[in-house]
This record gives C-alpha cells, structure tokens and sequence, in this order.
C-alpha cells in the first residue's frame, strides 16, 4: 500500500509474520522511480514487546531512519485501511523511542518529543560564507536555518553541503530552512538525508522548525506550518516543550501486490 502524509510517500507493508527480512533491499526496489512504485521510503509494521507495534523505516537510499513524523502517521492509516485493529489511539515503537499516536480520519496527531538537547547558534562555514544554524534531534537530526524568503533558497546545492558537514558527522544531519510569516504561521523546505533530495514535507523537520523558533519567540503555539507540497500541517505545544503535537492529513495512493520478477 502507498499511503502519502502531505507530500511524502511511503509504501507500507504489513510484517507482523516477519516474513520479511531483508528490508533495506525490498527498500531500495520498491523505492525506485520508473522500476519500482517510487517513494521517499518503505514502512514495516512489526510486533512489539514494548508498544502496540514497531514501525521500521528504510529511506529509499537503503539507510534505516529512528523516525519519521509523517512516516509514522501513514503507518497510522495504514492499520485503519487494513482492518489490523479498531483502535484509534496506539503507542508505537520505534529506534528514536516510543511514540503516542491517535487518528481522526484522515487526519493523524503524533504526540512528539526532543530526543536531545537542543546545539543552538551554531556557525558553519559554506564556500566561503558563515551560516547559522540550529540543531535539533525531532527523532532524527534536524540543522534549522531561519530565512527570509524560502523560495531564493537553493535546497539542492545547500543542502548536501550541510547535511554532510563536518560538524554533524559521523550520520549527517536533514536540514530545513523555515520561513516565518507571522507567530502562528510558517513555511518550511527540506533536504532530507537519506533521500538525498528535497521532499514535499518532513514531519520531524517541521516539529524542529517549530521548536525552534518557539525558543527564539518567533512563533507562538499552535503553529501552521506549509510544507513544499502546499498542504498545511498543525504543531502545537506546552511552554516548556514537554508536550508537543504533530498533525496532518494522510492520502491513500493505491494498494497492491509487489511482483518482483
């Protein structure tokens, strides 16, 4: 099943019988534009010893993410279509921890949180140019940069710069430049490591953006945030960070039988 949460697609396969093994492979093939179903990842669902179930993500590049806000939330839809429980609300395993998780049809709310503590004001140096960034970990590692204008941003030249900087290795870092309009609205674009490309929309990513322009008071909770795709998507949150909500909308593309032959 193919199953988009605001622009970033996922194909999502039901492994509860652990069937599958070789994730990172199935991953890659299905991934791919032209000979394979073309997405920006591949989902399992699994079982869990800790949770109601365990979400495993390969980006299409093969690599295993800790986390995915809008993956999470196509997983979400996913059991919903499927039939696999009646349950609205769900904890979810995943290697960045354990997430809550609840569906209002066709939208899903993820109840998120910092995995580590914020680096802000960090300065790197770019063909010559200093920039500053922030980084912060949504469930993976997001360097945020606040900008006037996010359409003059050249994402495909920057964004491997940074994500492959010195300062965030050895795994690199997604980056995002966030736009802000007002204190309860954005815009937001993303290089994603792992993809290795822009997306249309990256949950973590607009979790981070958020946050982080709610610690330097440029937004007020709850914020819209627009992803590339244009759909806007909801974060709120307390004062002290300790509660922060993630939602969007969920768009079921097809479902089928992979034949690989």
């Amino acid at each position: 099943m193919k199953i988009s949460g605001s622009g970033n697609d996922f194909v999502l396969f039901n492994n509860l019988d652990g069937r599958i093994k070789n994730r990172k492979n199935l991953a890659v093939h299905v991934c791919k534009y032209k000979y394979g179903i073309g997405a920006d990842g591949a989902i399992f669902l699994e079982k869990s010893r800790k949770a109601d179930y365990r979400m495993r993500i390969f980006n299409s590049d093969g690599s295993e993410a800790e986390m995915c806000g809008n993956g999470l939330r196509c997983l979400i839809r996913f059991i919903h279509e499927q039939k696999i429980s009646r349950k609205k609300s769900f904890l979810i395993e995943t290697l960045a921890g354990i997430y809550k998780t609840k569906i209002d049809y066709p939208d899903v709310s993820i109840s998120m949180f910092l995995v580590k503590k914020p680096e802000l004001n960090l300065t790197v140096e770019i063909e010559g140019k200093s920039i500053m960034l922030h980084s912060l970990n949504t469930g993976v590692p997001h360097a945020i940069i606040f900008v006037e204008d996010i359409e003059k941003i050249d994402v495909k030249k920057y964004g491997p710069l940074i994500r492959y900087h010195t300062i965030f290795q050895p795994f690199g870092t997604n980056v995002d430049w966030v736009q802000v309009i007002d204190k309860h609205h954005g815009k937001i674009r993303t290089y994603e490591r792992g993809v290795e490309d822009e997306t249309l929309a990256c949950g973590t990513g607009i979790v981070a953006g958020v946050i982080c322009g709610a610690m330097f008071e440029k937004f007020i909770s709850p914020v819209e945030i627009i992803a590339r795709s244009g759909e806007k998507l909801h974060v709120s949150f307390s004062p002290d960070f300790s509660q922060i909500y993630f939602k969007g909308g969920t768009k079921l593309i097809f479902e089928g039988q992979w034949i690989n032959r």
